[in-house]
């Protein structure tokens, strides 16, 4: 299994063949190693010389493995190390593990579980320290969604971000909230209403991008019995149900002409009419509008008023694609790999270093919402523990380090993909592959049929 090259092991132990063995096996592998014959001569390595991971004997003559791991827990808490111990100093290895050590293999040792446990041991300590990094991670405060991993992040951009997310969130201010499809948009909004004076109140999400534009009005306006055909009732608005809460309006861009006049007089003046009424219900609540596409260019092509634009740009945060920080992304596929594996109850799948290599160098134009889909698509395909780039079913011609290659899906075919194997895992039960997207039935059943994809007729409704 190929390593990453730049990953260095520093292999301690006082037998010039097991030092041999050592190098070469993890050598071929593409590692970088240094020797040290004993605890005192590893330390003087470490002082001069950055590693990654420490592969030490237990015993040796002078500072011995145990007494080099308390020395380092002391220096270098965050340093992964694996004990070598003979069947017969099992029970030290044992309590080296109590004490911090990661794991320990017994002589002799098959090369290729070596290599294995190396692998896992480097994978897992990606995150850790990517977090003990001088620049460290910054955390927004929880949204109260199981997808909250993603604010952990290394990112600058995405420090700003933050950083304003903390600060408007508080004033009762209308924001537009602009960036691709999957960057966590609709996350943002939750985390600005909890964050908000209005966070005791309801968050009415509405997605104008799945919502037929015959039913917006109804949905978002509501209705009086015998309005329409079909109405038998009186049916309160998603607007007026956001009353003294926050009102999303997700993929704003799509809605028609007829809506954004009449979602921009109830800007202006708070007041909303239900369908086949004549009185005016006060409604107040704030609004945080979200879109993909670009507006300005909308307004200026004449297909979204420029009066509603600044009405709901008061606050315009814009979030980057997950290829514009990719040092973000180690720390995702952690947190997925993770939450997902708890989830279905199962043992933690590994990530190897060749694994998070191509997740890194991978454009991701679905951004989160694909990166989170492929892992866990791959996770149910993996054998072994450990999760490859094959595992991952993502367009090899797609990875371009740097930046996206022409030959990468569009965002449209990304989440095509996307549906596609979240009805493949739901066995294609629509209901249960909706909460595999997050997204709602209704909206599953929209982009089925805009992507025009075939549910086979032994599951068809």
């Amino acid at each position: 299994m190929a390593a990453h090259p730049k990953k260095t092991i520093l292999v301690a132990d006082d037998d010039p063949h097991i030092q041999e063995v050592l190098e070469v096996r993890l050598a071929s592998a593409g590692y970088e190693v240094i020797l040290a014959s004993d605890g005192r001569e590893a330390l003087d390595v470490l002082a001069r010389t950055p590693v990654d991971l420490v592969i030490s004997d237990i015993r040796m003559p002078g500072m011995d493995g145990l007494q080099l791991q308390a020395h380092l827990e002391k220096t270098a808490p965050k340093l992964p190390i694996i004990f070598l111990t003979a069947f017969g100093s099992i029970q030290d290895a044992v309590k080296a593990i109590k004490s911090g050590a990661v794991d320990y293999l017994t002589k002799p040792f098959e090369g290729r579980e070596l290599l294995d446990k190396v692998s896992s041991v480097l994978s897992k300590a990606v995150v850790a320290q990517a977090k003990a990094s001088a620049h460290g991670a910054h955390v927004v405060p929880p949204c109260g969604t199981q997808d909250c991993g993603m604010w952990e992040t290394r990112s600058q951009r995405m420090r700003e971000l933050a950083q304003m997310v903390e600060k408007v969130a508080p004033r009762d201010v209308n924001v537009l909230l602009l960036g691709e499809s999957g960057t966590g948009k609709e996350r943002i909004a939750q985390l600005l209403h909890s964050m908000s004076p209005r966070r005791d109140h309801p968050l009415v999400i509405v997605d104008c991008g799945s919502t037929p534009a015959s039913l917006l009005e109804s949905e978002l306006f509501g209705h009086v019995k015998g309005s329409f055909t079909h109405a038998v009732r009186d049916k309160k608005g998603l607007i007026e149900e956001a009353h003294k809460g926050t009102l999303f309006l997700d993929e704003i861009g799509n809605i028609s002409m007829e809506m954004q006049v009449r979602l921009l007089r109830f800007l202006e003046n708070r007041k909303i009419r239900r369908i086949g009424d004549t009185r005016e219900i006060a409604v107040d609540c704030r609004v945080i509008a979200a879109t993909n596409a670009d507006l300005i260019q909308d307004v200026a092509e004449g297909t979204f008023r420029e009066d509603l634009y600044y009405r709901l740009r008061v606050v315009t945060l814009n979030v980057p694609p997950l290829r514009e920080r990719k040092e973000d992304i180690p720390l995702l596929a952690e947190h997925f790999v993770a939450s997902f594996c708890k989830a279905q109850g199962m043992p933690l799948v590994v990530l190897p270093p060749a694994t998070m290599e191509f997740i890194v160098n991978y454009p991701w134009p679905g951004n989160i919402r694909e990166l989170k889909n492929a892992i866990e698509a791959g996770i149910v395909l993996s054998q072994g523990g450990e999760l490859t780039p094959t595992d991952l079913q993502v367009a090899p011609t797609a990875v371009h380090k740097g930046q996206q290659s022409e030959s990468a899906m569009s965002l449209d075919e990304s989440e095509k993909v996307a549906i596609i194997r979240a009805l493949e895992k739901a066995n294609w039960v629509q209901k249960d592959a909706a909460p595999l997207l997050g997204v709602s039935r209704r909206a599953l059943n929209y982009k089925i049929q805009k992507y025009e994809i075939d549910i086979p007729t032994r599951r068809k409704k």
